[in-house]
């Protein structure tokens, strides 16, 4: 691992983890962090009473590359959607429960020195990418 991708996987874990803390404040239940399969991921999975959310969290430093929404694209949609059925089908608790997609990004506030985080409810709907 590089230097760079070592500093962003730090960047990732920090970001994943305040949103969970961002996610339990608005009293949200944290299930799965970085929920994976071999061809699919979720970073987050809350609850929120019947609604199971599958979220997706971006950390940014900067704008360069975009905002952390232009890299939820189709691609990752669909990795996420995968990972969502590959979740309920391994945990059938859920299976009954109404399925949504959120965001949430970090980035630094403008002027520097703070993090702000955005948040997405309902960023997209897996009837979206076909």
């Amino acid at each position: 691992m590089t230097a760079r991708s070592s500093a962003s996987a730090q960047l990732g874990r920090w970001a994943e983890e305040q949103a969970a803390a961002f996610l339990e404040g608005q009293g949200y239940r944290v299930v799965a962090r970085n929920y994976r399969t071999r061809i699919a991921e979720a970073d987050l999975v809350v609850t929120d009473g019947k609604t199971v959310v599958f979220v997706e969290v971006k950390g940014r430093r900067h704008r360069r590359f975009g905002t952390p929404w232009d890299a939820v694209d189709g691609r990752k949609r669909r990795r996420i959607v995968a990972a969502a059925r590959a979740f309920l089908a391994q945990h059938p608790r859920y299976r009954n429960m109404t399925v949504r997609f959120d965001a949430v990004a970090l980035e630094p506030a403008p002027g520097g020195g703070r993090w702000r985080i955005q948040w997405l409810p309902d960023a997209f709907s897996p009837h979206d990418l076909y």
